[in-house]
């Protein structure tokens, strides 16, 4: 049986496996991670695949049908979000109607919190993998014994919705979350299938790569959707050899790979481990040039640890400058945790991606302006403030739809004409159009500041930084100038 991942085309350069959906400002593309993950995990089960990632070749429609056609395989699997899922559907569609006998499968995180929603509107899909797939997949695949699998061949595999005889959905019980160290090592799967100069980050060195060395989140965040849908709340662990090993693996056998960025929502949970991976890296005499998410709760010690290891540049949600907002929104952090963060991280010569968002839980006209005044107070080097969006799954979800502050729950309407997420949510004090005139305006005084400007230059006086500042800000002004000539939303 022959297995086909693809990662669908779109009209726009966008990352479905982003926690923020959207053709981005400064030239981010993120790899097919979940999709890899279950390529190699189908790859060591001997299943014959393919993994096609049609944004990064600039596949359309018709594209993507020759090459389902020439690979001829036996199933599709695929994953959708809720800014591209109208979109996705038709594609979904117009592959069965081309190639009904194809079994297709999708899963991500609209999927997995809507099943039956996108079952209903999708007749092209037959099973939906909700959470982790990484094992559900080739489980679909071998439960038919070489042939495509009955309805009671699906009946006892857990983690997957699908349609009976009648076209009753059935929603079978969820899957047990995965082992980690089960996992075979994504980056020799993108070297066997992907070409890393397609995929970057706007504040990494290129070419970069992804790798997860966790998964959930035990954070509250009320916006969140991960937690919510993929990786669940329970935070698993790879064993610090396994993951040190893919390191050395990705030092040594690809050698073109700048930096490496650790994709878990946040990799600093447990300090213990963190600074085991920080010991065992040196130890081996490695020397990665890497990066994380983390929060803004990391303590100097580990940080330290962290930079001496070859750390790079932490991305953290500061999100507000409000302490009521902060802790409305369950964040879990404090203002003074922020201000030490940024000190430390100044002092270690650690760069920073700080993120901020408007419109939370608790925001106002005034908790916004503290949130930008916060956001130069802690400078960080590379800064996004973005509205809020509520996702499906989420706490924000339920306050916004509750209250009625929703604008639409048309997903197809989520990104705007360029490409970007509209804000979909008119508040009290300000309606959507308004929220997104204050965010664009936060984007600009900070990055068109001359204080701003002087401290990114002196810096980024190294080559290698100066080239990705350039690179990112080039973006981002073409971004700007864009939306002012055809007067679009982000």
């Amino acid at each position: 049986m022959k297995v086909l991942f693809l990662n669908l085309p779109y009209k726009f350069n966008i990352s479905r496996a982003s926690r923020w959906p959207e053709k981005t400002k400064s030239g981010t593309l993120y790899y097919p991670y979940w999709l890899s993950y279950c390529v190699g995990v189908c790859e060591n089960k001997g299943i014959d695949v393919e993994l096609i990632d049609c944004i990064t070749r600039k596949f359309d429609l018709n594209d993507t049908l020759n090459a389902i056609s020439e690979y001829n395989p036996d199933f599709i699997m695929c994953e959708t979000t809720t800014p591209t899922c109208s979109y996705d559907y038709n594609t979904i569609n117009s592959i069965k109607d081309k190639f009904p006998d194809i079994t297709i499968i999708c899963g991500g995180t609209h999927p997995t919190i809507l099943p039956e929603e996108v079952l209903n509107k999708c007749y092209g899909i037959d099973i939906i993998v909700r959470q982790e797939y990484d094992f559900t997949v080739p489980e679909i695949v071998e439960s038919g014994n070489g042939n495509k699998p009955t309805i009671d061949d699906l009946k006892n595999i857990e983690g997957i919705s699908y349609r009976d005889e009648n076209g009753k959905i059935i929603h079978n019980i969820d899957r047990p979350l995965v082992d980690l160290d089960k996992l075979p090592w994504v980056s020799k799967v993108y070297q066997e299938f992907l070409d890393p100069n397609d995929y970057a980050y706007a504040f990494a060195q290129k070419p970069m790569i992804q790798i997860v060395s966790s998964r959930g989140c035990p954070n509250k965040c009320n916006f969140c959707s991960y937690p919510s849908t993929m990786g669940g709340r329970l935070y698993r662990l790879r064993s610090v050899k396994d993951l040190v090993d893919e390191i050395e693996y990705i030092l040594t056998d690809m050698p073109e790979i700048k930096e490496i960025f650790i994709e878990d929502d946040t990799f600093t949970v447990n300090k213990k481990r963190v600074l085991e991976v920080c010991d065992e890296i040196n130890k081996r005499g490695l020397k990665p040039i890497w990066s994380c998410n983390t929060r803004v709760d990391l303590d100097y010690e580990t940080m330290k640890a962290m930079k001496d290891a070859g750390c790079r540049l932490l991305v953290c949600g500061y999100e507000s400058g409000n302490q009521e907002v902060l802790d409305k929104i369950k964040k879990g952090t404090t203002l003074e945790q922020s201000r030490n963060f940024a000190k430390n991280a100044r002092d270690l010569g650690l760069k920073v991606f700080g993120c901020f968002m408007i419109g939370l839980t608790g925001d106002n006209l005034e908790t916004i302006k503290e949130t930008y005044e916060f956001a130069k107070e802690v400078y960080p080097d590379m800064c996004f403030f973005q509205q809020a969006v509520p996702f499906p799954g989420t706490e924000f979800y339920s306050w916004a739809k509750d209250n009625g502050y929703l604008v639409t729950e048309d997903y197809s309407k989520w990104l705007n004409d360029d490409g970007y997420l509209n804000c979909l949510v008119d508040y009290p004090y300000a309606s959507h159009e308004e929220i997104e005139k204050i965010r664009d305006n936060l984007m600009s005084k900070y990055y068109f500041s001359f204080t701003y400007i002087v401290k990114t230059f002196l810096a980024n006086l190294d080559w290698v930084e100066f080239k990705r500042v350039v690179r990112g800000g080039v973006q981002y002004i073409n971004f700007r100038i864009k939306k002012a000539v055809h007067g679009h939303s982000d």
